[in-house]
């Protein structure tokens, strides 16, 4: 029964990052951002980095999640984007 109940969990998890879009584009006042979701998937590695709950829709996800989320794992690991300019493009 294990088995199954682990084998059904992987193939949810699975599917979710089938699914998952390569390019996910969020909407903002002073310039759309383009985000590459798969890079960023092939990247971590983790989907927990940035989806706490697991894949999915990131709960109170908005400019300030983003900010200090985003930019600032772009700032540590010292790679990407961390200009305004360089995320939102009008």
């Amino acid at each position: 029964m294990k088995r199954i109940i682990a084998a059904v969990a992987l193939t949810l998890f699975s599917a979710g990052l089938a699914l998952a879009a390569d390019t996910i584009t969020l909407p903002a006042k002073n310039g759309n951002i383009t985000f590459p979701h798969k890079k960023h998937q092939e990247l971590l590695k983790d989907c927990k980095v940035c989806h706490e709950k697991g894949p999915g829709k990131i709960e109170g996800f908005g400019k300030d999640f983003a900010h200090k989320t985003c930019k600032g794992c772009h700032e540590t690991k010292k790679q990407g984007p961390t200009k305004c300019g360089e995320c939102h493009k009008k």
